[in-house]
Parts: C-alpha cells; structure tokens; sequence
C-alpha cells in the first residue's frame, strides 16, 4: 500500500509504527545508524557523518522542527539574547556558555542581514511545513531564528548521546 501523510494535528503524533522493509532500513533511519536488522547489535553505533547534516538541514520534518522552536523563542521573549538561550535550552538541556553566546549572535545578525536582503527566501523558509504561522509573526525574523535552531540542533550533542 501507498504511505499516506496525515496532515493537522494528526501529522505531529508519535508512531510506533514505521513503514520498514525486511532488509531495508528507513532512509533517515539509516543515516542515523538505525539498525539494519540483518543481525543482532548489541550495542548501537554512533557517527556523524555528512548524511545526518544533510537530512538535518534538508528535510522538511527537521527543518520544519527548527521552525516551529524559533517561532515559540519568538513568542517568548523580546530579547534576541533570551531567544537564543531558550532555543539553546530547548534542544541541549543546558544554557549556551559565553563563546557559544558570542557565536549564536553574530549568526543571527549575519542571517537577518541576509533575510533583510532577500524577504522572499525568508518568506520560503519560514512556511516550510504545516504547522501554522501566525500572520502577525516577522517572516525575516522567523527565518533568522530557524537558521540559528537549525545550527544547534546540527550540533554533535543534539545528534549524538552524550
């Protein structure tokens, strides 16, 4: 049968079920070190590769996840500095030290420059997906925002356990 997307609140619930071939493992699975169940491991893998960077960047359930944590930073504070600690905190369980801080407002002064310039590639960003987006909400702001949760969530502490 034909996979079918759910759209709505139904299109964010968990699944325990995955659509998974006998000796295929799901594509994003298989760039995550998912299991090919060919044979027993009793210990998972970890690696970063250029994959996991490419499906985090590239694929809409990740960059629609980056989105909507900018989109509530943006709800939460006026502050760009408490913006980026929540996101920060959202995705790390921790706060960013004072390099990190540093690094995360250059980039996103660097990224609203760019979305300033161009407002329709931030216009494309900050609609990717089917969460809803508040009229009200500064698209170029939005999309700053998602590039800098994008970063973090790219980090090797957000892809791996540590």
């Amino acid at each position: 049968s034909n996979y079918e997307q759910d759209h709505g609140a139904d299109l964010y619930r968990r699944s325990m079920y995955t659509y998974w071939k006998r000796t295929v493992v799901p594509p994003a699975m298989s760039a995550f070190d998912g299991a090919d169940r060919e044979s027993c491991r009793v210990l998972p893998r970890r690696t970063n590769t250029p994959l996991q960077a490419l499906t985090l960047m590239n694929d809409v359930t990740f960059v629609e996840a980056a989105r909507v944590i900018a989109q509530r930073a943006l709800e939460s504070s006026p502050d760009s500095t408490e913006r980026i600690n929540n996101i920060f905190q959202g995705i790390l369980a921790r706060q960013p030290n004072s390099n990190e801080s540093a690094i995360l407002s250059q980039g996103l002064a660097k990224h609203l420059k760019q979305f300033e310039a161009t407002p329709e590639s931030a216009s494309q960003l900050a609609t990717i997906g089917e969460y809803p987006l508040p009229e009200s909400i500064n698209q170029i702001e939005l999309a700053a925002y998602t590039t800098i949760a994008s970063l973090i969530l790219n980090l090797d502490a957000a892809v791996t356990k540590q």
